[in-house]
């Protein structure tokens, strides 16, 4: 199980199978998924994106890391998006964090929000030395929440994907 948190405006809890309509319609904004082929694809199945998204879902992660759901303070408990915490790839050894929000919540500092709060305990609780982001470099909403986390840009494309860049933050 993982921890709560709550933010300024933001409520980050543990995401679960209640949150796969919203996940799944969230999906279908195509702005939200310009930058993520993979998902992109799925879309073109329903099955496959609904088992696609379940899966990430029900997976069991390492201690202490894994999905949140991002809920409004504000408006009630609305699902703003999700926010994770995983081995990259689903592998590792490096842990990524990522995220994906609504349309309608990018622009106000929810991600970065969501992100500082999610980083502090990757630190401070789960002991990480450094997490990464992989970003396509023309999604420049996750570049400018990246830069305002004081990530750095590392020398080299990941090597799994030609159309991310590897971003790195430590412990500091």
């Amino acid at each position: 199980m993982l921890e709560t948190f709550e933010t300024e405006r933001l409520i980050l809890r543990e995401r679960t199978i209640e949150d796969l309509e919203d996940c799944l319609e969230m999906d279908c904004e195509e702005e939200v998924v310009k930058y993520i082929p993979e998902v992109r694809e799925l879309l073109n199945s329903q099955n496959k994106h609904i088992a696609f998204v379940k899966e990430r879902i029900e997976t069991k992660y390492p201690n202490g890391l894994g999905y949140w759901t991002i809920e409004s303070k504000v408006n009630n408990g609305e699902f703003i998006g999700w926010i994770l915490l995983i081995p990259i790839d689903n592998v590792g050894p490096e842990i990524e964090i990522g995220w994906r929000l609504k349309r309608d919540y990018w622009g106000a500092g929810y991600a970065t929000e969501a992100a500082r709060a999610i980083l502090t305990y990757a630190f401070d609780t789960v002991d990480l030395e450094n997490v990464v982001a992989d970003i396509h470099p023309s999604n420049r909403g996750s570049i400018r929440v990246a830069e305002k986390l004081v990530f750095t840009v590392e020398d080299s494309v990941n090597e799994n994907s030609d159309d991310y860049v590897r971003y790195s933050i430590f412990r500091g």
